[in-house]
């Protein structure tokens, strides 16, 4: 299994990070590679999204599942088909708030992104790839660009949630293995 995790203080308090994160339709706006979701619920466990992924000749509708909450600290979620994946947003409180923060920071998190897939559970029936194209040199090619990726979303929520632009100190704590 590979991982992804990243993880930044956001300067606000935990619920309001959390519920932000539960908003997950909203994410196609900070990925340069979804392009769409669908949502089937109230981003709860049992939750069901359809995410609508295009990089390079190709499209992929991945559909995933909220498999556990545990507000304001955690929304855990996995992909139903296609690939062993699973991942979670995690909030964890900071106090004191750290300093180096803007100056009127009243409270503030570490929030994490974690990504666990295998790469090889990708069947080959489940991307229509062009001719003389291997699934192996498209796993090669887009391992990195998740990791890239992870951290563009984490950035871009950062932005968002705190209502202004600043500095971002983005963490990843492990690269998937071969990257």
């Amino acid at each position: 299994m590979d991982r992804i995790h990243v993880s930044t203080v956001v300067c606000l308090a935990p619920g309001a990070v959390y519920d932000f994160l539960v908003d997950f339709p909203r994410y196609a706006r900070y990925s340069k590679y979804l392009t769409g979701v669908t949502a089937n619920g109230d981003g709860s466990p049992g939750t069901t999204y359809r995410l609508r992924f295009a990089w390079w000749k190709l499209s992929y509708t991945a559909r995933t599942e909220v498999t556990d909450a545990d507000p304001p600290t955690r929304l855990d979620w996995r992909v139903t088909e296609d690939i062993d994946a699973r991942g979670d947003w995690r909030v964890e409180p900071l106090d004191p708030v750290p300093e180096g923060l803007p100056d009127d920071t009243d409270a503030a998190c570490r929030v994490h992104l974690e990504v666990v897939f295998d790469p090889d559970s990708v069947g080959g029936g489940t991307l229509d790839l062009p001719r003389f194209v291997s699934l192996d040199w498209v796993v090669r090619k887009v391992k990195p660009i998740l990791v890239e990726e992870a951290e563009r979303v984490v950035e871009r929520i950062v932005a968002d949630v705190e209502g202004r632009r600043r500095e971002v100190e983005l963490v990843v704590h492990e690269a998937p293995g071969g990257v």
